[in-house]
């Protein structure tokens, strides 16, 4: 595999792990709404959430990194 073969199947993963970031985040979005109707605390899947969105920061960072050593 070259080495532009390569990068090519990072940058592959790299737009997995973004889109799934997404729905990762989607759901957990949706979680917290329901447990405040709910009256339950979300102190915890708040947590959850923002890990999620600071790992997503890095998921879109890797990616965009990879599409401009591409030329994409």
């Amino acid at each position: 595999m070259t080495d532009r073969e390569t990068q090519l199947h990072h940058l592959e993963e790299a737009e997995r792990h973004v889109a799934l970031g997404e729905r990762h985040i989607a759901d957990q979005e949706r979680r917290v709404a329901e447990l405040c109707r709910r009256g339950h605390d979300v102190a915890s899947a708040c947590s959850l959430l923002d890990l999620f969105r600071d790992m997503q920061v890095q998921h879109v960072v890797f990616r965009d990194i990879l599409r401009q050593q591409l030329g994409q």
